[in-house]
């Protein structure tokens, strides 16, 4: 059975010195977004395949389950992930303040 995408916001910052989700933070709408930094340059979408790949081993989902849905050439992006909502809700709740 497959499980609805939950759309997550991100903000990506690309080249940078490690890869890793560093939280979540509110957006300009008061919305939450994940901070997430990969080493990948925005090049052929290189920093989006990293982000995806990034966001699924931290919910420990295949990465075939995540994708970009907009923002592809964007720092901000909405990520479809199919996952359960409840533990990508805990998972955000659990980062900390970016």
């Amino acid at each position: 059975m497959s499980e609805k995408p939950i759309v997550i916001a991100v903000h990506v910052t690309p080249r940078s010195g490690r890869d890793e989700v560093s939280g979540v933070r509110a957006d300009t709408t008061g919305a939450r977004e994940v901070c997430v930094r990969v080493t990948a340059p925005p090049d052929g979408g290189k920093a989006n395949k990293a982000v995806c790949k990034l966001v699924a081993d931290a919910l420990s989902v295949p990465k075939s389950r995540v994708e970009v849905a907009s923002g592809h050439t964007a720092r901000r992006k909405r990520l479809a992930v199919e996952a359960d909502a409840a533990s990508i809700e805990a998972w955000i709740a659990g980062l900390p303040v970016c």
